[in-house]
């Protein structure tokens, strides 16, 4: 998604979830917790997968290499948006809809 777009669907102060390292269905995942002797890593600070949820602080923007990217609260830096998903809550009229 480019910022341009991101930045018309979601305003600053944005819920989302963001990912330590790698996305959970990414195939590099299980490869990251591989020690290089077969065996897995056995520890829970170790997930590649660890997800933070959080919001946004600023507007998308495009970076040097030309990915997108936001900046989110407590992070230094910037994270790129491939790296997050947007949390979307149901309206109440919807809710009720489903309910």
């Amino acid at each position: 998604m480019s910022d341009e777009h991101w930045n018309a669907l979601y305003p600053i102060r944005m819920p989302v979830v963001t990912y330590a390292g790698v996305r959970p269905e990414d195939h590099h995942a299980i490869a990251v917790l591989r020690l290089a002797d077969g065996r897995f890593v056995d520890r829970a600070d170790a997930d590649p997968c660890r997800a933070l949820t959080i919001v946004t602080c600023t507007p998308a923007l495009t970076l040097g290499c030309g990915a997108s990217a936001v900046s989110v609260e407590g992070r230094t830096g910037g994270t790129q948006l491939t790296r997050i998903d947007v949390i979307v809550k149901a309206s109440s009229k919807v809710a009720m809809a489903r309910g």
